[in-house]
């Protein structure tokens, strides 16, 4: 079976090299820290593979090498693009804030409602969205002016 039969698609050699630093991208982000080992991979593969053959015909071929696996990978000059390695690590530094200011905040939101369980209902409830929101702003704040130089861990314990 021709790589091109079945539904017909037009694309000029930059628009299908922009889509195959797409699937790079989306295929770093379905991996995950895992790599090739995460569950999810599978699901994208055979997509992958139909588009890399594709290549060539295209006009791409210089994206596309064999892997040591026998697959059709992204070659050398995608895995070391200086435009897609800063936005994997533009995405990546933006989940790593999202998450550590996400986490703190429900653990703090979560110390303040066991708090004030613990203390019986003589105060004013806590209004979990406007505290959490709260608690997230005094995170990005700190973040913002001084990165993690505040932060303490203390293990084995708590605070």
């Amino acid at each position: 079976m021709d790589a091109l039969d079945g539904m017909k698609v037009t694309f000029t050699p930059k628009e299908f090299t922009r889509l195959l630093e797409l699937v790079h991208l989306g295929l770093r982000v379905v991996e995950g820290p895992q790599g090739g080992e995460s569950p999810h991979v599978e699901r994208y593969s055979e997509l992958e593979q139909k588009l890399y053959e594709m290549a060539t015909p295209l006009g791409c071929a210089d994206l596309v090498d064999v892997g040591f696996d026998g697959q059709l990978a992204p070659s050398e000059k995608v895995l070391t693009d200086e435009r897609l390695e800063k936005i994997s690590g533009d995405y990546d530094n933006d989940i790593f804030w999202q998450e550590l200011v996400t986490r703190m905040a429900d653990r703090d939101l979560a110390a303040d409602q066991a708090r004030q369980s613990v203390l019986g209902a003589g105060g004013p409830s806590i209004d979990a969205e406007a505290r959490l929101r709260k608690l997230e702003e005094g995170y990005w704040d700190e973040f913002e002016k001084n990165d993690l130089a505040n932060v303490i861990l203390l293990r084995g314990g708590r605070g």
